[in-house]
């Protein structure tokens, strides 16, 4: 849950300030909730994006992150300086200014998410600490383990096109996997971007990791995905939420009514 920077210790917001290079202004990101706190931070020396976390389950995330920039080189924020102090975690990285891609069918913006995604599909994840798809999804499935580092949110609020090309924000769901498994969480979001279900998965027929998935374990995803947030739109009124359902559930029936890939 989002929390207001002034629920920050002054020992936190002094640690801050010395890091940015005395006093400063804060932005909150308009988007998000993982981090408590989430803001543009711009102080003598330029901006940064700060999050910090105090709770169990956000500053493990917040964690997540961390381990990211140190496991892919390219495509997260690089982390500029990270403390904790008085039970807070706090992390400033390169602030990131650009606009979300076009991921409708026809968008060349679909290329440079071909191209994230075919580097992302070859990262291992280090070590045993990620979510796995049980703890990330409600689910699972012995299709879903695997070796990979996935994001496992991939909409388009977490891309930024940038000069030099998409980079990815928000690391907080990292989550060691198969690789398919974020190429299914992705079929919602190119629907939510104009895809019918048909054009989003031949369009992911361009990642190996799909077209080598059994036919019937993406039906067995797709259908526990649209059940999993069904069940969710039903306890929200947020419009995210039912969107997604509807999303899910359109990607769900294809899986069962129509043609289907791989």
């Amino acid at each position: 849950m989002r929390s207001d920077w002034t629920a920050l210790p002054e020992s936190v917001t002094a640690g801050i300030a010395e890091r940015v290079g005395g006093t400063f202004d804060v932005t909150p990101a308009s988007s998000g909730d993982h981090a408590e706190i989430a803001s543009t931070v711009t102080g003598p020396t330029g901006q940064v994006f700060v999050k910090a976390a105090s709770g169990e389950l956000s500053v493990r995330s917040l964690r997540h992150e961390l381990a990211v920039t140190r496991a892919i080189d390219r495509h997260p924020p690089a982390v500029l300086w990270h403390f904790e102090f008085d039970g807070w975690l706090v992390v400033g990285t390169e602030h990131l200014a650009g606009p979300h891609p076009d991921l409708s069918p026809g968008s060349t913006d679909l290329n440079l998410l071909l191209a994230a995604l075919t580097a992302l599909q070859e990262t291992p994840a280090p070590g045993e600490t990620w979510f796995t798809p049980a703890t990330r999804l409600g689910f699972a499935h012995p299709a879903m383990d695997g070796e990979t580092l996935i994001h496992s949110d991939l909409n388009p609020a977490n891309l930024i096109l940038t000069p030099h090309g998409l980079r990815i924000v928000d690391w907080a769901w990292a989550t060691k996997a198969a690789a398919w498994v974020e190429l299914a969480l992705l079929v919602p979001w190119l629907i939510g971007s104009g895809h019918n279900a048909e054009q989003a998965e031949q369009w992911l027929t361009q990642l190996p990791a799909w077209t080598a998935t059994d036919r019937l374990v993406l039906d067995d995803f797709a259908s526990r995905n649209a059940t999993n947030w069904a069940a969710k739109s039903r306890r929200s009124t947020e419009t995210w939420v039912h969107d997604l359902a509807m999303w899910t559930g359109e990607w769900a029936d294809h899986r069962t009514d129509g043609p289907v890939s791989p």
